[in-house]
């Protein structure tokens, strides 16, 4: 993507507004609006399960509709990520897991209806026990799918909408080998 450009000032309605950084910031010459796109942060989890299979979800809604994914999503204002974390399995799957840790960040691009979002993806590990019933969130989960992850190559084949989930993933490999 090019980056993200405004035709008119959001403040004044000018069109004489720049865009700068790459599209991640905007200047008004006419009232002195600047607006920056600063990164967003986002959470993931991998969720194992007691036979040591890997929690994920089918996209239902674009971008990159149908790819998989791990639970998580967009950190809202005054909240953790680790309360993130919990919310975004709640919402997502209908549990909250245990031993939430965390586990590594990645640089992640968003992109969504004509805009670039910069996230900074915060990844945690967890685990639910037993047979736990999931429900999913229908606008955002089309299906759930427990996946045996045991090398990089198992990662490597995975259908994944996000370079930084499977950053991840490889990072969680490599953890549970030490």
């Amino acid at each position: 993507m090019e980056g993200n450009k405004f035709k008119f000032c959001p403040q004044c309605g000018g069109r004489n507004i720049e865009t700068h950084g790459g599209g991640y910031k905007w200047v008004c010459p006419d009232c002195g609006f600047d607006l920056y796109n600063n990164v967003a942060s986002a959470v993931g989890v991998i969720i194992v399960n007691p036979e040591g299979k890997v929690l994920f979800e089918r996209r239902a809604k674009d971008p990159r509709k149908g790819t998989l994914a791990v639970p998580g999503g967009f950190t809202t204002k005054d909240e953790s990520a680790e309360e993130s974390v919990a919310r975004e399995c709640l919402e997502e799957t209908g549990v909250v897991p245990k031993d939430i840790r965390y586990l590594c960040s990645c640089p992640n691009d968003y992109p969504y209806k004509g805009i670039d979002y910069k996230t900074c993806d915060l990844f945690f590990t967890a685990r639910l026990d037993g047979d736990v019933a999931l429900h999913a969130q229908e606008q955002e989960v089309s299906a759930f799918e427990w996946i045996p992850i045991a090398s990089h190559a198992d990662v490597d084949a995975l259908d994944l909408g996000f370079p930084s989930a499977r950053y991840s993933l490889h990072k969680w490999v490599d953890e549970r080998k030490c």
